[in-house]
């Protein structure tokens, strides 16, 4: 049994916090590179560079990429041979997001009625999995406002095509795509249940850009989907083009013989993940 100290799991999530607001990643800056030779509209081109500009700006002088810092959403893989000790995770998960949010913004409130700010983006979003092994495996998306106001959630009857299920995804884009700052990364969850698709949506979204789903008929679904979300002409921060999406990722999961629970869970050009293991 391996013993990892909880002080560690605050060190790494306070400079998580940092990368992930200052330094987007080079799998997403690939895809916008990408999207920029593909992308016919000079509005649109324009709008890529400044982007990317944006992104280097902000890793040369420790600068936020976007205003919106985010809800911290951690996600966190749990060696089944390892212990914490000195402490437990939530609590040293929650001291880095707060030490790792001093100098950031502070976007969380302590109840959704009230509305009032707790000061130090806490607490932060923790989903679990313990997996085979004597490490931890830390990954936080630091999660935007306008985003995740975009995103959806349907229960389908299991009678329902992937036309119409793609439908629904194409249809959200046009209704709210723009919210979300174009180009988008389209998370989808299929599957599960009211509770856990929303949690594949989004756990979507932290696969390496560009990387399809194993299995071949939803890696096609992801093709044919970005494909359809691409043609709706939204293109960069929604002034039109042929970019919309830079990247489609599903996660499916079995679910009740009377549901098809459908989400969307989407993340703006400003794609901040970082991840790391103890």
């Amino acid at each position: 049994m391996r013993e990892v100290n909880a002080k560690k799991i605050t060190e790494a999530i306070k400079k998580l916090c940092l990368e992930a607001n200052y330094d987007l990643s080079e799998d997403v800056l690939e895809a916008l590179n990408k999207a920029l030779k593909q992308e016919e509209s000079e509005i649109g081109r324009n709008i890529l560079r400044e982007i990317m500009k944006n992104a280097e700006i902000a890793k040369k002088k420790k600068l936020p990429l976007c205003q919106d810092t985010g809800l911290a959403i951690v996600f966190v893989e749990i060696g089944s041979e390892v212990r914490i000790i000195g402490g437990n995770l939530q609590e040293a998960v929650n001291e880095g997001i707060s030490q790792g949010y001093k100098n950031l913004r502070k976007s969380v409130v302590s109840d959704p009625l009230k509305r009032v700010n707790t000061q130090d983006n806490t607490p932060a979003i923790i989903h679990t999995e313990i997996v085979p092994g004597e490490k931890i495996k830390i990954g936080l998306l630091p999660k935007g406002g306008g985003a995740e106001n975009a995103s959806e959630l349907k229960m389908f009857l299991p009678t329902a095509s992937k036309e119409e299920i793609m439908d629904f995804v194409v249809d959200l884009i046009n209704r709210k795509g723009v919210n979300a700052c174009p180009p988008l990364i389209v998370g989808v969850g299929m599957g599960g249940s009211f509770d856990s698709v929303g949690y594949l949506a989004k756990k979507a979204l932290i696969r390496p850009m560009g990387k399809h789903h194993s299995r071949a008929e939803i890696a096609d679904l992801e093709r044919e989907m970005l494909k359809r979300i691409n043609a709706t002409g939204l293109g960069p921060m929604g002034l039109g083009g042929k970019i919309t999406a830079l990247a489609v990722h599903i996660e499916v999961a079995p679910c009740h013989i009377a549901s098809l629970p459908v989400a969307v869970n989407l993340e703006c050009h400003s794609h901040r993940y970082k991840e790391t293991v103890l």
